[in-house]
């Protein structure tokens, strides 16, 4: 159920409204920037929300059960506010977002919310950015026990693993480049796949402080899951994180952490389940 003060109420029930829709995101970092679909910025709370982004909202579609509310918001990039780079990049991933109205005319007449909620998926299209808007129902969909699996389902390095990450840790620099995604360290020494599925953290250069996921490390070369947003230079310095692939021979051969696993590998899979008579000798005999 929606509130509002008596003022913006008499304001809605008049014949004429001046009402404007605001975008109130907080990212990760703890960054707040406003936006707004009125002609003119706005100062709201002490937070300017900018109108010359060109935000837009679909319709918005709220249901009475458990399952997830709908909506997309869209705007134009923009290199004062929202850019391509740091979309790659992950700067707005997570990021908490409040949608709200408010009467231009009136500012202290307070607002309206519509929607609160987190960014989920944010796709690039034409110089222009959607993001889907995840609503608070959004954190019941998730499983509230685990399931079974052959893999395991820790996170490399954290408490349930417990491998030290500072021990699988390399530091290296750029000394051949290819693009944004593919260079070469010359002081790598590691197996080809020892860094795959693992991550870089960029320590100096225009990428510091970013991370990005590995997609192959082979003979000192490591090729990035997506492009960094800013360019790679010779001799940039970096860390290297081994990669988990998170299988029980991985485990044991790679870092002796056996006892951390967090699967089931030896339990007989769907294929196994769902045998017959006519196949469980196929089954047997693999």
């Amino acid at each position: 159920m929606r509130t509002a003060s008596s003022n913006m109420a008499a304001h809605l029930a008049g014949e004429v409204t001046s009402l404007a829709v605001c975008w109130k995101l907080t990212l990760t970092s703890g960054t707040v920037m406003g936006f707004t679909d009125h002609t003119d910025d706005l100062t709201f709370s002490s937070q300017l929300y900018k109108a010359a982004t060109g935000f837009s909202p679909t319709s918005v579609e709220t249901k009475d059960k458990f399952s997830v509310d709908n909506l997309d918001v869209a705007g134009i990039l923009d290199a004062a506010a929202i850019t391509e780079a740091d979309i790659m990049a992950g700067k707005y991933d997570f990021a908490e977002i409040e949608i709200f109205m408010v009467n231009v005319t009136d500012l202290s007449q307070g607002s309206i919310t519509h929607r609160r909620g987190w960014l989920g998926e944010v796709s690039l299209k034409n110089g222009q950015f959607v993001a889907e808007v995840r609503g608070l129902a959004q954190k019941l969909q998730q499983n509230i026990v685990e399931l079974y699996s052959p893999t395991c389902r820790a996170v490399f390095g954290d408490t349930r693993c417990k491998a030290n990450l500072a021990s699988y840790t390399v530091g290296g620099t750029v000394n051949t480049i290819t693009s944004r995604q593919v260079f070469i360290s010359n002081s790598m020494v590691q197996a080809a796949g020892y860094f795959s599925s693992g991550e870089i953290v960029w320590l100096t250069g225009a990428n510091a402080g970013r991370r990005m996921e590995i997609k192959e490390f082979s003979n000192k070369q490591f090729t990035l899951v997506l492009p960094m947003p800013n360019n790679v230079t010779v001799g940039d310095t970096f860390n290297a994180i081994a990669g988990c692939d998170k299988t029980i021979a991985t485990c044991v051969a790679k870092f002796n952490n056996a006892v951390n696993f967090r699967g089931e590998p030896y339990v007989p899979g769907m294929d196994k389940m769902l045998a017959t008579s006519a196949t469980s000798n196929d089954l047997q005999s693999v």
